[in-house]
């Protein structure tokens, strides 16, 4: 059986505060930006603020307690988080990012793994593991890396390999192995680690696939998953950017250098940097909101999104999150010595930058399936 729209759909989900609630949560993260690259994961109270403001299920559906929040406002809170710290807005963007797959649990499962407003998600889509049929469900076995924010959740949707078809599996973490592996030059506070599963039951009703459509029929959830996915990435990337825009003009503000009497502020080359890097950042910010925006349009249609449409998704996940890197790495530049010390907001941004653009959704090959579709040439475009 289906879901369809209902008063408590999308729309009513739109919570006029909830962006001011991700910046005021930012700026918590801000300050507690040493404790979470010592820690390597977010500290306790800061995921309590999470939980408590619904941003950890800004997209699980309303009938279990999440806000079910437009594709463009869930993914502009996460923003808004990683200008205070980008691993906050990252984390913030996986949670938001997993509410989706929830759509496609049959309602018993749903209920009982994210029911009551409880249940955070996480996982890796990628089949790295490969399950068996046993009576009732599957047995699976696989090690998953990058688990980014496995330490708060409480779900994780593991991709495998089942009967030569890609699945996904809902685990809870409690059935998982944790494998402290996230020892990184950037994005420490993800507390990426890997997962574990050795020979574990999964039942029937936790087992699915992406393809056959969600079992809820609402707009959220008709938004392509995959395109959904690269966006998060992004999201936090664009966050960490603008912060770092704002973290050059405060150090240019009273930074001299040498024999000069003029700040940082008041050099010409300085200036023409800034200028760059704050067009460049709202070029890349403007397609990835109206790339959104179109898809989102067609999903509250009921219209399928085209293949053009999740073109232009991936094209504006792939711009925004190399744009930002290159953003951060000319404010670090500017920076110059003042940058390179581990107290450094500065030093942080670089750092956090470059390690989102190692991410296989935005790396440099993640351009090589929009390019093929917009030369003509045949193209899988499974993946978008």
């Amino acid at each position: 059986m289906t879901t369809t729209d209902s008063s408590t759909s999308a729309v009513a989900a739109e919570h006029h505060d909830i962006e001011a609630v991700a910046r005021g949560i930012g700026d918590v993260a801000r300050g507690m930006a040493r404790q979470i690259d010592a820690e390597r994961q977010l500290p306790t109270e800061l995921v309590e603020l999470l939980r408590e403001s619904g941003l950890l299920r800004a997209c699980a559906p309303t009938e279990l307690g999440g806000l079910e929040l437009s594709p463009g406002t869930a993914l502009r809170c996460a923003e808004l988080v990683a200008q205070g710290n980008a691993a906050a807005g990252w984390c913030v963007s996986i949670a938001v990012t997993s509410g989706l797959p929830v759509a496609f649990l049959p309602a018993s499962s749903r209920e009982e793994l994210f029911g009551g407003g409880r249940g955070v998600g996480a996982g890796v889509w990628a089949p790295r593991g490969k399950a068996r049929r046993a009576p009732d469900g599957v047995i699976v076995s696989g090690r998953w890396p990058f688990c980014s924010g496995i330490s708060h959740s409480d779900v994780l949707f593991l991709g495998c390999m089942l009967e030569d078809q890609q699945h996904i599996l809902a685990v809870p973490k409690s059935d998982l192995q944790v494998l402290d592996t996230w020892h990184t030059l950037g994005l420490r506070g993800t507390g990426s680690h890997d997962a574990v599963a050795d020979e574990v039951f999964v039942p029937s009703d936790r087992v699915f696939t992406m393809t056959g459509g969600p079992l809820i029929d609402r707009a959220l959830y008709r938004f392509p998953p995959l395109g959904f996915f690269a966006l998060c990435i992004a999201a936090a990337a664009l966050g960490n950017a603008r912060a770092a825009i704002d973290d050059l003009i405060d150090l240019a503000a009273g930074k001299k250098s040498g024999a000069s009497s003029r700040t940082l502020a008041e050099r010409v080359p300085t200036q023409a940097a800034v200028a760059t890097a704050e067009s460049a950042l709202e070029g890349a910010r403007a397609l990835y909101y109206q790339a959104i925006d179109d898809a989102w349009q067609s999903c509250r249609r009921g219209e399928p999104v085209t293949v053009e449409a999740r073109t232009r998704l991936r094209l504006a996940a792939t711009h925004g999150a190399r744009t930002a890197a290159t953003v951060v790495g000319s404010m670090y530049d500017l920076g110059g010595g003042s940058a390179i010390y581990d107290d450094s907001p500065l030093q942080r941004r670089f750092r956090d930058a470059f390690t989102a653009t190692a991410h296989f959704q935005v790396n440099q090959a993640s351009r090589e399936v929009t390019g093929r579709l917009l030369l003509g040439l045949p193209t899988d475009t499974a993946q978008l």
